[in-house]
């Protein structure tokens, strides 16, 4: 009689019991899974064209200008897109400069001598240094580190002043620099508060390492063009265009062209960016919605039946063939392929815009939350739908798959309960089944002995 393995028969009868439950939830399992994991993939590239919205939104226009210096060494200058073509004659009289005074030698005292001294600028501001509290080491003496740190520390003053102290040979300077150039940063000391000594008379009278100047600008010839001073070697007279002074002329000397641009490589840059953002969220959108092979060796992607992701690549490609005031993307040499895969043609761009200068900008409008207008301006407020983090098409999908892949993990736990139910229940059964198949091949022998011919 054939013997059986009670725990074997007992897991594979327990098996067949739960095994077309267990098949279901591992195919619903997979498809959370895989739904999961291409939701993430959508998201990070949604994410991705939506930031190179924000970015070329942020450039507050497409257009590119430039701005040069006739001579590199005069200084540095930028143009945005409001940026005037043309070109500009400038006399730099004197550039603006941070004041800087040194007190030679200051003398360390004890700390009795300290007291109350204000630092004024000449724009009428000031703060009060309390020399009383400088002694950092509690060592009963005032040092000019411990002067120049309570002046750096000193309620009121954030940053508009700095102290160091310095040492050239064997002089040592406390030296106080104004933290903005200009006239107006002038710096003066009132230690008349102080007790009589060495140490207020050395902070009454100090060294002026570097004037307190304004920079002083011509727009045209020096005494005959237009004068502009301010406290900054950065103006931004021009619209549009920043400049920034880094040398003075000398009188006499011709004055230094600026001279502003369109940059047709620059703006076909920024067109281009788009086209290879778009290129790439539309890539990642047809690999999640690709169908299996008619061979089945390939499997369908997680969206290829998807009806809301395909409207969403469906919206993508109707706004940028969308008219905006009477101009569209392809107007701009932007052309789309029978895939949906956009080119650019950067010399059919700049005809465009040599007739109609402010076309790019009145196709591309801006993303901005206040005043959305354009494709780019469509494009993020459709993207919102899916990407916004309480409500949006992503977050919402999301959850219904965390939800379901939560359902199918008690479905496992109870299955694995009828399992081990089901196992038991045929253990004991088949444990019975051994023993009672024991007891009759023990009654068999003792029939076949007492059969067996006696010798």
């Amino acid at each position: 009689m054939a013997e059986i393995n009670p725990t074997a028969m007992a897991s594979q009868m327990a098996t067949y019991y739960t095994q077309g439950a267990q098949d279901l939830i591992a195919l619903q399992t997979k498809a959370a899974t895989g739904t999961s994991s291409a939701l993430t993939k959508l998201q990070s590239a949604l994410q991705a064209f939506d930031s190179a919205v924000a970015s070329l939104s942020g450039k507050k226009g497409l257009v590119q200008n430039t701005a040069t210096f006739g001579a590199a060494d005069f200084g540095s200058a930028s143009a945005t897109a409001t940026a005037q073509p043309g070109s500009y004659a400038f006399f730099v009289e004197q550039l603006a400069t941070a004041h800087q005074i040194a007190f030679e030698d200051l003398p360390a005292v004890p700390v009795a001598s300290g007291g109350p001294i204000t630092v004024g600028l000449a724009d009428g501001s000031s703060f009060i240094v309390n020399l009383a509290a400088a002694d950092q080491d509690a060592d009963g003496t005032l040092s000019q580190a411990e002067v120049a740190r309570a002046v750096n520390q000193a309620a009121g003053n954030g940053g508009r002043v700095s102290a160091m102290v310095m040492t050239v040979g064997t002089t040592t300077q406390l030296v106080l620099s104004a933290g903005a150039t200009g006239a107006a940063g002038a710096i003066s000391v009132d230690a008349s508060a102080l007790p009589a000594g060495a140490l207020k008379d050395a902070l009454s009278t100090n060294k002026e390492l570097v004037a307190a100047r304004d920079a002083i600008v011509w727009l045209g010839d020096q005494g005959s063009g237009t004068r502009l001073q301010q406290a900054s070697n950065t103006f931004t007279s021009i619209p549009g265009v920043t400049m920034t002074f880094k040398r003075a002329m000398a009188a006499g000397e011709s004055p230094v062209t600026l001279t502003v641009a369109g940059d047709a490589a620059g703006t076909a840059s920024n067109v281009q960016s788009f086209v290879d953002a778009y290129n790439a969220l539309m890539k990642a959108i047809g690999e999640l919605t690709k169908p299996g092979s008619s061979d089945g060796t390939t499997a369908p992607a997680a969206f290829t039946t998807d009806s809301g992701v395909r409207m969403l690549r469906s919206k993508l490609n109707d706004l940028v063939r969308q008219d905006f005031g009477g101009v569209r993307l392809m107007d701009l040499g932007v052309a789309a392929d029978r895939n949906g895969v956009l080119s650019l043609d950067a010399a059919r761009l700049d005809k465009k815009l040599a007739a109609m200068p402010d076309a790019l900008d009145q196709v591309f409008g801006s993303a901005s939350l206040t005043a959305p207008s354009g494709l780019l301006g469509a494009m993020d407020q459709y993207l919102d739908q899916w990407l916004d983090t309480t409500g949006g098409q992503i977050k919402r999908r999301k959850d219904a798959v965390q939800s379901m892949q939560a359902a199918l993990a008690v479905r496992q736990t109870r299955l694995d309960a009828q399992f081990e139910s089901a196992y038991e229940r045929y253990l004991a059964q088949f444990s019975r089944l051994e023993a009672l198949m024991a007891q009759m091949s023990q009654t068999s022998g003792m029939f076949d002995m007492f059969a067996a011919p006696s010798r």
